[in-house]
C-alpha cells in the first residue's frame, strides 16, 4: 500500500512552499465595482495571494502544517514555521476579512474556499504556535455563511469541480466536530435531504475538467454522517454492484491528455480524490465487504497513474499534492 513517507513529506513540502508565496501567475475571483478595486492580488489578500488563485493558497498551507505535523523535523519545517508566524498574524487577517466584507464578496469562494479555511484552520488548532487563535475569525466567518447558506440551497451541486456540495461539507464536517454541533446538524440534514435516497448511481464520470469524483464525493460524505451500519445500507442501494467493479468507470483512472493544460490537469486530481475516497470508504464499511479489496487496488492505481506527475507543470504543481496528501494519509 502507497503511504506517505518522509521523503514524499520532504518533496511536498519543497513544492509547496515555493508556490504559497509565488503571486503571478494568478487567477483573482474578484468582483470589481469601481475602478479603485483593480488591484494585485497581494493588495487584496495580504496573506492568500500565492499559488495561483486563493483556495489553492489556503490548501497549500494546510498542506504545509499538515506535513510538519507529522514530520516536524523535515529540511523545510524552519522555513514553513517562520513563513507562517510571519503571514498568519492580525493585521493580514483583518486584510482578508474586510475584502469578505466588500460588496459582491458574499459567494466568494463558495464553497471550495470555504471548506479549505475551516480545514486550515482545524489543522492550525493542533499545533502549539497561535495560528489557530489569529486565524479563528476567518473561519468563523465561513462556518457562518455555511449555517446561513445550507437552508437556502435546495438542490445540490453534483458536479466535479469546485462546487460539489459533498466535498465542502466533508471538510465542514470535520471542523465542525469539536466546534460548532448546530453546523453539524445542519450538513446531516442537508446530506439526507440531498443524497439519503439515492440509488443505483450511474456514475457519468469523469466529465472532462473534473477534479472531483461526484459520486464518490457524495459517499465520502454520508460516511461522515452516518453510523457504520447505516452507512452500509445506504451504500449498497447507491453503487449496488460495486463488489462486481461497475460501474466500471469508478475504478478506471483517468486519462490526462496535457498536464500544460488547466483544465484537462484536473483528471490527475481526479485520480487522487478517488484514491482517497475509496479508502475513507472501504474503512468505513469494513474489511468484509465486497468491495473492500477492490477499493484499495482501485486506490493504487490511481495513485500510480498520477502520483509521478504533480510537479510536471505549475497548472498541476500549484495544488495537487494536497489531494495526493488526502489520499496517502488515507492509507
Amino acid at each position: 500500500m502507497t503511504r506517505l513517507d518522509r521523503s514524499v513529506a520532504e518533496r511536498f513540502a519543497a513544492m509547496t512552499l515555493g508556490h504559497v508565496g509565488r503571486e503571478y501567475p494568478n487567477v483573482l475571483m474578484h468582483v470589481l465595482n469601481g475602478p479603485e478595486d483593480a488591484r494585485t492580488p497581494a493588495e487584496l489578500h495580504p496573506i492568500f495571494y500565492g499559488s495561483f488563485d486563493w483556495h489553492s493558497c489556503v490548501h497549500g498551507w494546510w498542506q504545509l502544517l499538515r506535513l510538519i505535523r507529522h514530520y516536524p523535523d523535515l529540511d523545510a519545517a524552519p522555513a514553513i514555521r517562520a513563513r507562517a508566524d510571519a503571514m498568519f498574524v492580525a493585521d493580514k487577517v483583518a486584510g482578508e476579512l474586510a475584502y469578505l466584507e466588500r460588496p459582491g464578496a458574499a459567494g466568494f469562494e463558495r464553497p471550495y474556499g470555504w471548506a479549505w479555511m475551516l480545514a486550515l484552520h482545524d489543522e492550525a488548532s493542533r499545533h502549539d504556535a497561535g495560528w489557530a487563535e489569529v486565524l479563528e475569525p476567518l473561519a468563523l466567518v465561513f462556518a457562518r455563511r455555511f449555517a446561513d447558506f445550507l437552508p437556502r440551497l435546495t438542490y445540490p451541486l453534483r458536479v466535479g469541480t469546485h462546487f460539489n456540495s459533498g466535498f465542502a461539507l466533508t471538510l465542514a464536517w470535520d471542523w465542525a466536530e469539536r466546534r460548532d454541533p448546530g453546523l453539524r446538524e445542519r450538513i446531516a440534514v442537508a446530506a439526507q435531504g440531498w443524497f439519503g435516497q439515492d440509488r443505483a448511481c450511474q456514475a457519468w464520470e469523469p466529465g472532462g475538467d473534473e477534479f472531483l469524483s461526484p459520486a464518490l464525493c457524495e459517499a465520502l460524505l454520508m460516511s461522515r454522517v452516518l453510523d457504520k451500519a447505516s452507512f452500509r445500507t445506504w451504500f449498497d442501494a447507491f453503487l449496488p454492484h460495486v463488489g462486481a467493479g461497475e460501474p466500471a468507470t469508478l475504478f478506471t483512472p483517468a486519462i490526462v491528455s496535457d498536464r500544460t493544460d488547466g483544465k484537462i490537469a484536473h483528471l490527475d486530481g481526479l485520480n487522487l480524490t478517488r484514491a482517497w475516497c475509496w479508502r475513507v470508504i472501504a474503512a468505513k464499511l469494513g474489511p468484509a465487504h465486497p468491495v473492500a479489496a477492490r477499493a484499495e487496488a482501485t486506490a493504487e492505481a490511481h495513485l500510480a497513474a498520477s502520483l509521478p506527475h504533480l510537479g510536471n507543470d505549475y497548472m498541476g504543481e500549484h495544488w495537487l499534492a494536497t489531494f495526493a496528501l488526502l489520499a496517502l494519509e488515507a492509507g
